[in-house]
Parts: structure tokens; C-alpha cells; sequence
């Protein structure tokens, strides 16, 4: 343990009841899903430092970021003085959790299921880790009733097109989203259907893969679609111009952190999502 730590670590011993008592919650929150909900839920200003996800609200892009790509610490995390860290499950190890606990930082990581009713639950626990559970099951609610109504506009056709999600960061970076992503969840619920259903979670791309699952579409996130030199540049990559996407130029891109939004702006981006899959303003 550090020196800085073992003083942090101290400070947090001596006062860290006053401190709970005296100041408002002080949050960090490591998830722009979970940023956005604690806003909705009227604790922006409580929010003292942020994940690199977090873009959402405007608002929430001044604050500091608790990690710069170098991975989380104790004394990193502590010198934001917090009282309540929110966190994905898993994105805090036992070790940290520990260190912050023993700090008097209530540590909560959150599950989050890629689904309509798991958002639903997802908002509801941000709401009760907050202390404000009725207000997170009201916020619930008022979103599931915004998926269905949105749900009852969508364009749907039969067979449902088949879309391939790519993650890239160039040519040297490129996945393909398997079952059971938050890509997949949500081309679900945007009125498409996975091109892929061999493998869960996330695999290297390959021709042989994009020829199995001969998509309909090519979706992308924008800084993706962007690292790739767009839509020319993508349809000249090995077997593109050969699928149904790349015949039909169906090469389309998404804001990242609304694609992966499973949160209040859900409805905002299944409509979106079904406009870009279906090719409609």
C-alpha cells in the first residue's frame, strides 16, 4: 500500500462518518448508462468524476474522469473524496473494492441484462443504491411505456434483415458481436435480427465469418466506420461487396454510446437504429 493511499485511507478512518453526514453524496460513476440515470434521477450535481463512456448529459463532458486508460486505483478513485462509487459488474476488482470499502465508500456494481426488462431492473437499481427508490421504479416505468410506444412505429419486414455489428479501431482492431451483447439486444429490439448465432459475446473478424453470416447490413459505431475510411473504403475490404450489405451499400453507423445504450435514451435508440437498419429518415 502506498503512501498516499495509507494517508487517504486514514483521512477517510478519522472523518469519514462527518463526511457522510455533513456533504452530499459525492459519486463516481463508471458507466455512461449509469451516468445518465443518476442525472435523470436529479443527482448530476453529486457527481464528481466520470468513466470515459460517460458523454451524457452535455453537461456530464466537463467533469474529470476517474480512469484515463491507465486502469483504476485506489488513490486515483479516493482523491475525488466519494461516497458512493457505481460501477458494471466486474469493472471493480475485490482488491479495490476492499481498499475503497475500508475507506467508508459504499461500492455498488450493477448487472446489467441486455433486454427491455433488464433495463427496467437496471433503472431501478440506480435508483435504490441513490436512496431514492421510488423515484428509479417511477423512471422505470415512464421508459418501458417509451420503448412500447416507439416499438408500435417501428418498420418491420419479413424475413427480418439480418445485421452484422463490426467493431474496429482500424483494419488491425475488428470484432464481430456475437448473441447475448448489448448489440445484439438491441438489434432485437430494433426490429432486426443478429447475422450472427454460432458464438456468444465478441470474435476477431474474418472473411470466412462474414461470409456465414452474409448480412443484409453492416452496422458499425461511428468512430469505427471512421477508422475504416467509410463507407468506400469498408466496401472494398475482402468479401464486402460479395453480401447483401455491400451490394445494397447498406454500410450504416451509429453514435457509440447510444447504439450501446441500454438506459433512459433506449427508445431514442431503437428508432434510430430501425431508421439506419430499414434506410429511412
Amino acid at each position: 500500500m502506498t503512501s498516499v493511499l495509507k494517508i487517504l485511507l486514514g483521512v477517510y478512518c478519522c472523518f469519514g462518518s462527518f463526511i457522510a453526514i455533513a456533504q452530499p453524496k459525492r459519486i463516481i460513476s463508471l458507466s455512461g448508462s449509469i451516468t445518465e440515470t443518476v442525472a435523470a434521477l436529479g443527482f448530476e450535481k453529486q457527481i464528481v468524476a466520470v468513466d470515459m463512456t460517460s458523454a451524457y448529459p452535455s453537461s456530464i463532458a466537463t467533469l474529470p474522469k476517474a480512469s484515463k486508460g491507465r486502469g483504476l486505483s485506489a488513490e486515483g478513485l479516493l482523491s475525488f473524496m466519494p461516497n458512493l462509487l457505481l460501477a458494471p459488474k466486474g469493472a471493480v476488482s475485490k482488491e479495490l473494492e476492499y481498499q475503497l470499502s475500508s475507506a467508508g465508500v459504499r461500492v455498488v456494481q450493477l448487472d446489467q441484462d441486455y433486454s427491455l426488462a433488464g433495463t427496467a431492473t437496471f433503472i431501478k437499481a440506480i435508483g435504490a443504491a441513490l436512496g431514492v427508490p421510488q423515484k428509479g421504479r417511477q423512471l422505470a416505468a415512464e421508459n418501458q411505456q417509451s420503448v412500447k410506444q416507439i416499438q408500435n412505429t417501428l418498420h418491420k419486414s419479413n424475413p427480418l434483415p439480418k445485421v452484422l455489428f463490426i467493431y474496429a479501431r482500424g483494419t488491425g482492431t475488428m470484432l464481430v458481436a456475437g448473441k447475448k451483447t448489448s448489440i445484439d439486444g438491441m438489434v432485437d429490439l430494433a426490429g432486426g435480427k443478429n447475422a450472427v448465432t454460432s458464438f456468444e459475446g465478441f470474435k476477431p473478424y474474418t472473411a470466412e465469418s462474414l461470409a456465414r453470416a452474409n448480412p443484409d447490413v453492416i452496422l458499425m459505431f461511428d468512430f469505427g466506420y471512421k477508422s475504416l475510411g467509410g463507407a468506400s473504403d469498408i466496401l472494398k475490404m475482402p468479401g464486402i461487396a460479395q453480401t447483401p450489405a455491400g451490394k445494397n451499400g447498406r454500410i450504416v453507423q451509429m453514435e457509440s454510446t447510444l447504439l450501446n445504450n441500454f438506459s433512459l435514451r433506449l427508445p431514442q435508440a431503437i428508432k434510430q437504429l430501425n431508421q439506419r437498419i430499414y434506410g429511412y429518415d
